[in-house]
């Protein structure tokens, strides 16, 4: 990889308008059919991947998909659905402690800001990003490791800490691509943008990336 020089916006609006029209709707891999679920859910994502998430809370939600179902459950119970998930017993313990301040300040459910959730046990910048983007519609820019990664390697939007490239995000992305952002940035780097063999030969945004490889062929 050679050094970032960046995009231009008029080329941060065709990577924009490349992506959109591969995929006009990009969702979240992550199940659920509530807030709370998830809330959960991404609670649960922290240093594991979708798909495993997925699996646990299939099981979990048939069973409890409520604050007051969960706090049923207790820390033993809870754990026995979701110890296929790295760190479930911290997890665990932070869902159960959510539940009970959603239950008790929140009239059980999900606070819409930024400050009550970040105020939830286990719940950081990046997952209340999440939850204010896929369930209330927010401009926000969760910076996980695959956004830092194509961010950094593209010339998107270069920065050192995921919330000096959060905030380079939100400058640079056209407020037309906002919402989204967020989704798109997420699947290309997980599905073509890969951390150690990127998949230049089948990108569409190639043309307007920063990363020169050293073949364009598998």
């Amino acid at each position: 990889m050679r050094c970032n020089t960046g995009m231009t916006p008029a080329m941060i609006k065709s990577f924009f308008a490349t992506l959109q029209a591969a995929n006009p709707q990009p969702q979240t891999e992550l199940e659920y059919t509530s807030v709370f679920e998830l809330l959960t859910a991404v609670l649960l994502s922290a240093q594991a991947t979708d798909v495993s998430v997925n699996k646990a809370t299939r099981k979990l939600f048939a069973v409890a998909n409520t604050p007051q179902a969960l706090l049923a459950l207790g820390q033993d119970g809870l754990e026995h659905f979701i110890k296929t998930i790295g760190l479930y017993r911290s997890k665990a313990r932070h869902l159960l402690q959510t539940c009970q301040i959603l239950v008790e300040q929140h009239q059980g459910q999900v606070p819409r800001t930024r400050e009550a959730l970040q105020a939830l046990p286990g719940v950081g910048r990046k997952t209340a990003n999440v939850v204010l983007n896929v369930a209330f519609g927010e401009p926000t820019m969760a910076v996980d490791t695959h956004i830092f990664r194509v961010a950094n390697r593209t010339g998107l939007a270069p920065g050192k800490t995921p919330l000096a490239v959060e905030q380079a995000l939100l400058r640079r992305v056209p407020v037309q691509y906002l919402v989204h952002a967020h989704h798109w940035l997420i699947l290309h780097g997980r599905y073509i943008c890969q951390a150690r063999k990127p998949q230049c030969w089948q990108c569409g945004v190639a043309p307007y990336c920063d990363f020169k490889p050293k073949t364009l062929t598998p």
